[in-house]
């Protein structure tokens, strides 16, 4: 059975006129239960992520602005987000989700977490959106309990997972692949393993040529045991900060790549959702729902 990390704590409320879609967290569980992907014993509600996990990914002096809301203004203008109790604790829980999606997934081979994928997170401070980095402290979560020795970071939002590349630079240990939009945000890049920046305008055959062969490059080089996903579906040419052009259906050959490769490689994944910023909400739904069938079509 699928496994899949919500909580109505996802849906923090923002101030009006917000440009983060925070409503997409209350309607992708709707949409895949009225279609009948899931029904609602596929979810499981996570706990708080600890904070030895957190100091395991983060800065303990970062941390501690964080559960002090102290960060400066300069700092909380940086998040993009209106520093809050509220907020603080929905990233806690937001990492515990992906932290308990790797239990799922070390046993069923997939499991999923409906908010995630905030890879803005360095290990001393937040940007874009991101206040904590879900998939570092997830993947130090497995290390540290010995569960996973070697783990790749496949990260396909059109933004290049920053944070996530300056938490593991220099770690052979954690394979860090950013496809991206060369010249959208971040517009000063950090180092991954793997880096593709992809220029403005990028359509589908050549989005998905190049991620077919940066991961048989990849996997050429690097023998991993688990590996996590970040699908964001702002690479979408529907997206107003995205500035690729896939279709829907590139959107959906992309994850059908990434499942179908894990999933003959009879490795454990989790996948976060990342980004996705369309005008109609309709399509950041569909863009996202797409990758929880396939997890159903391929995995069950």
């Amino acid at each position: 059975m699928l496994h899949i990390a919500w909580s109505p704590e996802y849906c923090h409320p923002l101030p009006p006129g917000h440009r983060f879609p925070m409503e997409k967290y209350e309607l992708l569980p709707q949409q895949l239960m009225y279609e009948g992907t899931v029904n609602e014993s596929n979810f499981f509600s996570p706990m708080p992520v600890s904070e030895d996990l957190i100091l395991e990914a983060h800065d303990s002096d970062y941390w501690q602005k964080l559960d002090k809301l102290s960060l400066s203004r300069s700092e909380e203008r940086a998040t993009g987000f209106p520093l809050s109790r509220a907020l603080v604790e929905r990233e806690i829980l937001i990492a515990g989700g992906s932290v308990e999606a790797t239990k799922y997934a070390l046993e069923h081979k997939i499991a999923m977490n409906i908010a995630g994928g905030t890879h803005h997170a360095y290990s001393n401070r937040g940007e874009g959106f991101c206040l904590l980095n879900d998939q570092a402290i997830a993947a130090k979560y497995l290390q540290k309990k010995g569960l996973a020795e070697n783990i790749l970071i496949i990260d396909l939002d059109v933004h290049q997972g920053n944070g996530t590349a300056e938490i593991f630079e220099g770690d052979s240990s954690v394979f860090t692949f950013s496809m991206h939009g060369a010249k959208n945000y971040p517009h000063r890049k950090e180092k991954s393993d793997l880096d593709v920046g992809l220029e403005d305008g990028t359509s589908d055959k050549e989005y998905l040529n190049t991620l077919r062969s940066s991961l048989d490059k990849i996997l050429n080089k690097f023998e991993p045991d688990f590996i996590m996903y970040q699908s964001g579906v702002d690479v979408l040419a529907s997206d107003k900060l995205g500035r690729l052009a896939l279709t829907m259906d590139g959107v959906k050959k992309r994850d059908h790549i990434v499942l179908s490769l894990v999933h003959e490689l009879g490795l454990p994944m989790i996948c976060s959702m990342g980004g996705g910023y369309s005008k109609k909400i309709s399509h950041i739904i569909e863009a996202h729902s797409q990758v929880y069938r396939l997890a159903q079509e391929i995995f069950y």
